[in-house]
């Protein structure tokens, strides 16, 4: 029984349509590689504020403000 996380940052710009398409696309892969079972594989999509995520020892939401003022 496959489980599959994918975390992403949550800024409102992900449809409902593309998350469909990337638990679909992960289902799929672990059928055609693994061969395994589409109806007990399970996905998660979790959608992390960025100031909950960082990078380089920074919270994304600082990262991003400062590219904003550097355009």
């Amino acid at each position: 029984m496959p489980f599959v996380n994918i975390q992403i940052t949550r800024e409102g710009n992900v449809t409902p349509e593309q998350k469909a398409e990337l638990i679909k696309g992960a289902t799929e892969l672990l059928q055609r590689v693994l061969n395994k079972n589409p109806q007990t594989t399970f996905v998660i999509i979790d959608e992390v504020d960025t100031d909950n995520w960082g990078v380089g020892g920074e919270p994304v939401t600082l990262i991003r403000q400062r590219a904003k003022t550097a355009k």
